[in-house]
């Protein structure tokens, strides 16, 4: 399996390290239901060194991508705003979810996922060929996620000399180069934070300043619970290369203005948009007890409507959440097929926490 720069480091914190997409990574410190709550009311770190930093340069960058993304870089006016978008194929499917960070205009980075590497980099390298693009794998960088109430401020004391004084006053969304760091004000949590882009060779030493500091390690495990809270889709779960953001919530991420745009994959999801789309994305919690469970039957008056999608136990609410694609005309209340029997869950809009606080 694939390492990160920080991999010593965890078995050195006794982490419980799982294949993640090929690589070797921790899923927790002892804890997931404390470090999600580390998260939540303080300050936690996760590596996500595995995700894929790629910078695209070139005159043509923001045509190249107005035509790559389903959503509009010419949105970002301002030098560092981010973006979140799909990666759409011709059909319409979902290759990626990516932020993409605009640099200069001849310059954005975009932050793609583990275990989609390298068909992203063989469609966007694809892609920029007619616009003349340069596109460059960052593999010479380590990425620490820092997210919690408390996350930016211990984060500046990990980072010493100026760095409050620098970064504090960067607005959500946006990335801005520190030192020989890029520091983005992102994250995967529901939670602030930071996004720290680090040299891979600097990565073990901004690690443990960070612990100094009281910014506690946390697994990916937590990691799943707090995106899953706060309402953010998995790749691979909750969408992928057979299914279109009007199928998955992210409806909203599609920029249909300039009509004239002709973004890769528009064709069929405004195809798909003008037949009615059949399905949709939901939130569910569960009545009773019991944890729900990816791929679970979602039934409605005993016939089945639709998938759980990502599932599990919500340790902010202390009950069963999860996600399902399901049938349009599904109503407020459904059952659950779990181990032979069926459990009446709730149907509840997306996300399920916001700033630490249930919005049930």
């Amino acid at each position: 399996m694939k390492k990160t720069p920080l991999h010593d480091l965890h078995v050195s914190l006794n982490a419980r390290m799982v294949d993640f997409g090929g690589w070797d990574m921790p899923i927790n410190y002892g804890s997931q239901i404390d470090e999600h709550h580390i998260i939540r009311n303080d300050a936690g770190m996760f590596d996500v060194s595995h995700m894929t930093i790629v910078d695209m340069k070139g005159d043509n960058v923001k045509a190249f991508l107005q035509k790559l993304l389903a959503n509009d870089v010419a949105k970002l006016k301002d030098k560092g705003k981010a973006l979140y978008s799909c990666m759409l194929n011709e059909e319409g499917g979902v290759i990626d979810d990516l932020i993409t960070y605009y640099i200069n205009d001849t310059f954005y980075r975009t932050v793609v996922n583990a275990s989609t590497r390298e068909k992203d980099l063989a469609w966007i390298t694809k892609q920029a060929e007619a616009f003349a693009v340069e596109v460059t794998e960052r593999d010479d960088y380590a990425m620490i996620a820092v997210q919690g109430p408390n996350a930016r401020a211990k984060a500046h004391i990990a980072l010493g000399d100026d760095a409050a004084e620098k970064l504090d006053d960067m607005k959500p969304f946006f990335i801005r180069d520190y030192k020989n760091m890029s520091v983005a004000r992102t994250g995967y949590t529901g939670e602030d934070g930071y996004e720290i882009m680090v040299p891979e060779k600097e990565a073990s030493a901004l690690w443990t300043k960070l612990l100094e500091a009281e910014v506690k390690p946390c697994g990916l495990g937590a990691r799943d619970t707090l995106r899953l809270e706060a309402g953010m889709n998995l790749y691979g779960s909750d969408m992928d290369e057979t299914i279109s953001p009007l199928e998955c919530g992210l409806n909203w991420t599609v920029a249909w203005e300039p009509a004239e745009r002709d973004f890769i994959g528009r064709s069929a999801i405004t195809k798909q948009k003008e037949d009615g789309v059949k399905r949709k994305l939901v939130g569910l919690v569960l009545e009773g007890k019991g944890v729900i469970r990816n791929h679970q039957k979602v039934m409605v008056n005993g016939n089945e409507i639709g998938e759980v999608t990502s599932g599990s136990f919500s340790p902010t609410l202390s009950q069963a959440i999860a996600f399902a694609r399901v049938a349009k005309e599904i109503g407020d209340n459904c059952q659950i097929e779990m181990r032979g029997k069926r459990i009446d869950a709730r149907v509840v809009k997306i996300p399920f926490v916001r700033n630490g606080k249930s919005c049930l």
